[in-house]
Parts: C-alpha cells; sequence; structure tokens
C-alpha cells in the first residue's frame, strides 16, 4: 500500500506492506533509528513519536496508519531540548532518551511552564533503567526555561 505523510517537517511517499508496525517502517525503511523498541507492548516508552500532535507508542501502530498524518522523531525536535538533556547529564545509557526527549517536547508544546508534577505526569509513559529521574526531571526544567527565554 502507497502511503504520504509528513515526517519531521518533509512529505514522505512510499510503499509499505499492510501488517508492518510504525517502528520497524521508520527504522527498517526510512532509517529513523533514534525510535528505540524496548518492550514491543507500549509499556516502556522508548519507540514514543508525535503523530498529529500527540504522543503514540510507535510499536503499537500500524505504519499503514501514518498515512495522511504529521509525524516528529528526536530528528525533528528542536536543539535546545536536546541540549537541555545533555546539559543535565540526563543521558544515561541514551537507549531511553529520544522516548523522553520526544515527551519533553510534546509537554511544552502544551505547556511551557510545567510544574514538577505536570512533568513527572507528562513523563510517566517513559521508563529508564539507569536512572532515578532526577536528571530527566531537571533537563525538561532546563528545557522549559528556554522556551520561557524564547518568548
Amino acid at each position: 500500500m502507497r502511503i504520504k505523510f509528513k515526517l519531521n517537517g518533509k512529505e514522505v511517499t512510499k510503499e509499505v506492506e499492510v501488517h508492518k508496525r510504525a517502528i520497524d517502517f521508520l527504522r527498517d525503511d526510512l532509517k529513523i533509528t533514534s525510535i528505540k523498541e524496548g518492550c514491543g507492548e507500549g509499556e516502556c516508552g522508548a519507540c514514543t513519536i508525535i503523530v498529529n500532535g500527540k504522543t503514540v507508542h510507535s510499536c503499537l501502530m500500524l505504519a499503514v496508519e501514518l498515512d495522511g498524518k504529521e509525524i516528529i522523531t528526536l530528528e525533528g525536535v528542536e536543539d535546545s531540548i536536546k541540549m537541555a538533556f545533555v546539559k543535565a547529564g540526563a543521558i544515561q545509557c541514551g537507549f531511553c532518551t529520544p522516548g523522553f526527549i520526544i515527551s519533553t517536547k510534546y509537554l511544552l508544546d502544551n505547556n511551557p511552564t510545567p510544574s514538577e508534577e505536570e512533568i513527572r505526569d507528562a513523563l510517566e509513559g517513559n521508563l529508564c533503567r539507569c536512572t532515578g529521574y532526577i536528571k530527566i526531571i531537571e533537563a525538561v526544567k532546563i528545557a522549559a526555561k528556554g522556551c520561557e527565554n524564547n518568548d
């Protein structure tokens, strides 16, 4: 089946197998390797992408469902959010980082000045095995300060 969608601001038209998952299509066919498969069940958040302004676990979505949609992956996230994670030392092994950054982008797009509780709520769909989340929460706070300064 031929699908057409916007990926990180660029139009994409591609043939896709009807039963192929979005994560496999994006990683294997389009070489978007920032999307990680941790659990394959929508529990860990490593495969999180933004589809039409909402966060989605790409391991639970079929590639054909991308048709007509606007998709954002880590590659489409502004550098200021990525740098906030670097500044806070919130990288650890890095496997879960793209999912956390996507969730951060979604949060800040919808709430540029979140409280710590709102940050924790926004990140609850993402798991990290390396940390107690303190540095990740700090990274979101740094990114939010950057949003404030850009207003």
